[in-house]
């Protein structure tokens, strides 16, 4: 089949990619203009210049394509106008659903978030029945993904099947920019982890979440959700876990939340306003860690049968792959990655 990944250039939306064409698909990959055609063509896809705000760019791309995923996001949490989240995120996510169905296009995966669902109590575990309110949530970006997945949910019964996957935070290979996950291993790797502030969360390595992708193209009911995760956790375990797998010793302090609160509104104050700078502690990104996130994954795992892949496995990966591509200068970890746990 021809597939449009959204966001191939990115760290799900490339795993997708890849995984569709390791599965002998064809991918068509709409990229933004900054990305040439022939830096797309050079990984194997299709090529398809266009934006997620130009509706006729959307006709061509997913013109001819038998099914689309959505990846794209604008993953953010500040922006001097943070409309342009909304704008992007959902207007977006309208603008293609809209072209796939005039295209004919059959069935629709949404890439949606862990985070669109509404924290559980302590010692519960969130699935997909806990889905949040737009107050609820911590952050523009969440809010935004909320209501994105519930306009792309219901295109169902007008002429789209649309389903939703929701990644937990993913780890492994790939993470070019980094993700915010992907920081921590980094600043792991270069020592720069003299603090951190306490967090539930579950990681899932990246290769996992994008079978569940075509998983959810393949078997996944119209109108769903599914939790794509693996591990429940916390930074300390993860830390803990990263010494284990690269034989690095780092010793990263415990923060108090408040403390950190006060230097996020600080930063923001100094950075955002005065300076017109992206602030080091975006606020939003603050406010998230409190939003726990341990959840069951049994879901997709039942219904859709995504694998389980070892997390440790997956962060050594991610270990491996920040060094082999010069973003932790200096450091040797001392196996190969095939070595790994």
């Amino acid at each position: 089949m021809k597939l449009l990944v959204t966001g191939a250039t990115g760290f799900i939306g490339g795993a997708v990619a890849r995984h569709l064409l390791q599965q002998g698909h064809t991918v068509r990959a709409l990229a933004r203009p900054a990305h040439a055609p022939e830096e797309i063509a050079g990984q194997g896809y299709e090529p398809a210049p266009g934006d997620l705000l130009d509706p006729a760019s959307l006709e061509r791309a997913t013109d001819g394509v038998d099914g689309v995923f959505h990846v794209a996001a604008l993953y953010s949490f500040w922006q001097r106008d943070p409309l342009a989240i909304y704008r992007v995120n959902v207007d977006g996510t309208q603008n293609l659903l809209e072209a796939s169905r005039r295209s004919g296009v059959r069935r629709v995966v949404f890439t949606s978030s862990v985070g669109v669902l509404r924290a559980p109590e302590q010692g519960e575990l969130a699935d997909e029945t806990f889905l949040a309110k737009p107050g609820e949530l911590p952050d523009h970006y969440h809010r935004s993904k909320l209501l994105a997945e519930q306009t792309a949910l219901g295109e169902n019964g007008r002429g789209l099947e649309v389903v939703a996957v929701n990644p937990t935070a993913p780890v492994g290979p790939g993470d070019i920019k980094p993700t915010p996950t992907g920081r921590i291993i980094l600043e792991f790797l270069g020592r720069r982890t003299p603090g951190y502030v306490g967090v539930d969360l579950n990681i899932v390595d990246v290769r996992d979440v994008a079978a569940g992708h075509l998983a959810a193209f393949e078997r996944g009911r119209a109108g769903e959700r599914y939790l794509l995760g693996n591990l429940n956790t916390d930074l300390a375990d993860i830390y803990r876990r990263l010494a284990a797998v690269t034989g690095l010793r780092r010793r990263p302090v415990r923060v108090p939340y408040p403390l950190v609160l006060m230097a996020a509104y600080a930063d923001q104050f100094v950075e955002g306003r005065i300076l017109r700078r992206t602030p080091f502690l975006p606020l939003g990104a603050v406010r998230a860690t409190r939003h726990r996130m341990h959840v069951d994954c049994s879901k997709a795992v039942r219904e859709l049968g995504v694998p389980q892949s070892s997390p440790d496995r997956a962060l050594f990966d991610a270990a491996s792959w920040f060094v082999s591509n010069g973003y932790a200068g200096g450091v040797k970890l001392p196996a190969p990655a095939g070595e790994a746990p």
